[in-house]
């Protein structure tokens, strides 16, 4: 398991899903970890309990990262809290998948704001957070990135925004000693997949294509990030790195 003791992370979403996985591997593997929310707080704190009884420290901080003051308030509590931040885990996002016909401009601003502009202005505070000692920014990203599927048009488009703000920043940010890397897991196993109207659809199609032979589970996609995050990733940089049992 990778070492990540004395280091402290952020990580966005994450009271339940991938976040939360993420959340909880990155504890155990033995970061601070500041659990962040937008509404559910019953689990995020839920997740912060479990944390700590497994011996780590975590907190919950609450924050609307479509909202670009939110990240620095964000900051500010882990800061507060941990005395400093080497980890960000851009995770938080919104998912929907609309026809052509059915897109309205909500539709096309809630994904953006939360999906592009919460985890660019996210990005911005960890930057100036980590300072002179560097640090590490993974984006979560996904498959339809790159290859994009049926009424997925502003979903993909955000997430492909995404990876081209990774490798920008990868180049920007190198010289700080800080790496910016984007994993893209396939169909994945979460609370979202599984309230979507399409669920069983995405299951299905995922286990017919996956080389692997079943859908992805939120600890694939944690184990990634905690590698990522340690300093046995600190030669990587700008790459996305699909996890996705072999969907393309």
């Amino acid at each position: 398991m990778p070492d990540l003791k004395g280091k402290v992370a952020i990580v966005t979403g994450a009271s339940k899903g991938i976040g939360a996985a993420i959340a909880e591997r990155l504890a155990a593997s033995g970061a601070a970890v500041a659990v962040n929310y937008a509404k559910s707080a019953t689990e995020a704190e839920s997740l912060v309990r479990r944390i700590r009884n497994g011996g780590a420290r975590a907190i919950a901080v609450q924050a609307d990262l479509s909202q670009p003051a939110e990240a620095e308030k964000l900051f500010k509590r882990t800061l507060e809290e941990f005395g400093r931040v080497d980890i960000l885990v851009n995770n938080a996002g919104a998912y929907e998948f609309l026809p052509l016909s059915g897109i309205e401009e909500e539709h096309f601003d809630r994904l953006f704001n939360i999906n592009v502009k919460g985890l660019l202005f996210a990005s911005k505070q960890a930057a100036a957070a980590f300072a002179d000692n560097g640090g590490s920014i993974i984006n979560i990203s996904s498959v339809v990135s790159t290859s994009p599927k049926p009424n997925g048009s502003v979903y993909s488009a955000t997430k492909a925004a995404v990876d081209a703000i990774t490798k920008s920043l990868a180049i920007e940010l190198g010289p700080k000693k800080i790496l910016v890397n984007s994993v893209l897991p396939g169909v994945t196993e979460t609370e979202g997949l599984q309230a979507a109207p399409e669920a069983e659809f995405f299951r299905n199609y995922a286990v017919a294509q996956t080389p692997l032979g079943r859908v992805g589970k939120p600890q694939d996609i944690a184990g990634v990030v905690a590698f990522l995050a340690s300093d046995d990733a600190k030669w990587i940089t700008g790459q996305l790195i699909t996890a996705s049992g072999g969907l393309q």
